[in-house]
C-alpha cells in the first residue's frame, strides 16, 4: 500500500467515500453511473481495476464502486467500506437469474433476505444458520419509488450462490438440480453477492439493500437484451435512496 491507501483494496483517502455507496458488480458499470448520473464525479480508487467514484446526485454526495463477482469479493469491499470508510449504507445494484415464470426480463427484485450455498457466515462462529436481511427503511423507500414510476418489481428471498446462474450444473435427469430446490422454497432469483453484503451490514450495524435486475429467467429462458441503459430503472431507484 502507498501512503494514501487505507486498505489493501481501496486507494481512497478518508473522506473520499460518501456515506451512501452504490455497489454494482461490474466496475465498468460504476464508471457508467458516475459519467451519466452523477455531477462532478471523480475517480477515488482503481486498485485491481475496481474503480470507485464519488460525486453528487441532486446535490447529495454519493459513491459508486464495483464489488466484483461472488460473495468473497463483495465481502471484502463492503467490509472495508463499512469499517474503514464509515459508509452508512451500501446499495447493491446487480443482475440476477429469475426463478419465477412471471418475472419478466428487466423486472426489479428487492431482496428481503438472502439464502446461500456459500460458507461465508462461518467466520462469525454462529451456533446455527444465519439469515441476513435488508434494511427496512431503504426497502420501503425503494418500493415506493418503483411504484411511483410504474417499474415492474417483486420483493422476497433470493439465493446468493457460489455458482453463476446460467452455469448451474444439470442433474442426471436433465433438470437444473442445483437451483430447483431453492426455487421450490420461494427464492425469487439467484445472484452471487447479496448474502455477503447483508452479513457485513449486520456485523457492523449498518444499512444494506440489494436491488437486482432480472436479466435471465430460468423458467422461460428469456433474456434481457441491451446495454447498461436497460438497467436505468434499477439505477434510478437506488439513487432515490441517497
Amino acid at each position: 500500500m502507498n501512503e494514501t491507501q487505507k486498505t489493501p483494496h481501496n486507494a481512497a483517502s478518508k473522506g473520499q467515500i460518501a456515506k451512501t455507496v452504490l455497489f454494482p458488480g461490474d466496475p465498468k458499470r460504476a464508471r457508467y453511473i458516475a459519467e451519466n448520473f452523477l455531477e462532478g464525479a471523480r475517480l477515488v480508487s482503481d486498485v485491481r481495476g475496481m474503480e470507485a467514484f464519488t460525486g453528487l446526485y441532486k446535490g447529495k454526495p454519493v459513491s459508486v464502486m464495483g464489488s466484483g463477482m461472488g460473495g468473497p469479493s463483495a465481502g471484502i469491499y463492503s467490509h472495508e467500506l463499512y469499517s474503514f470508510y464509515d459508509a452508512d449504507a451500501i446499495i447493491r445494484i446487480g443482475t440476477a437469474g429469475g426463478y419465477r415464470k412471471e418475472l419478466k426480463p428487466g423486472a426489479l427484485i428487492f431482496a428481503l433476505t438472502a439464502s446461500t450455498d456459500s460458507n461465508y457466515a462461518y467466520q462469525f462462529k454462529l451456533p446455527g444458520t444465519f439469515s441476513p436481511c435488508c434494511d427496512f427503511e431503504l426497502l420501503q423507500k425503494a418500493v415506493n419509488f418503483a411504484r411511483e414510476h410504474s417499474f415492474e418489481y417483486a420483493a422476497g428471498a433470493i439465493l446468493s450462490s457460489d455458482m453463476f446462474s446460467p452455469y448451474n450444473a444439470l442433474g442426471k435427469d436433465g433438470s437444473d438440480a442445483a437451483w430447483k430446490p431453492w426455487a421450490d422454497m420461494g427464492c425469487l432469483a439467484q445472484d452471487m453477492e447479496t448474502y455477503a453484503l447483508y452479513c457485513n451490514a449486520a456485523r457492523f450495524g449498518k444499512k444494506a439493500l440489494s436491488i437486482v435486475t432480472n436479466t435471465f429467467n430460468k423458467i422461460t429462458g428469456q433474456e434481457l437484451e441491451g446495454g447498461y441503459d436497460v438497467l436505468t430503472p434499477m439505477i434510478e431507484t437506488a439513487l432515490s435512496l441517497v
